[in-house]
């Protein structure tokens, strides 16, 4: 699951939980991802990501950002997240 910072803003813990109850079914699980345009952007919502999902930036498209969590780029169980 990725989403655009521009269309709606970060993957925060409340937009978290309400993609895990959305996507409750999906396997093989989900990889919650917040894309940005630039560092600079991000920056500006790093109080506000949440743990356990990944950031990716356009400048940078070749890397990750991984915040926390039991397991790194790899799908949550939806029934725990």
């Amino acid at each position: 699951m990725t989403e655009a910072v521009t269309s709606h803003g970060p993957i925060d813990p409340k937009r978290r939980q309400d993609l895990a109850t959305l996507f409750h079914s999906a396997r093989p699980g989900l990889i919650f991802v917040t894309a940005f345009l630039t560092r600079q952007a991000m920056r500006d919502y790093l109080p506000f990501i949440s743990w356990e999902t990944e950031v990716w930036v356009a400048e940078s498209p070749d890397h990750l950002i991984h915040f926390n969590g039991e397991r790194f780029l790899g799908p949550y169980d939806t029934d725990q997240a």
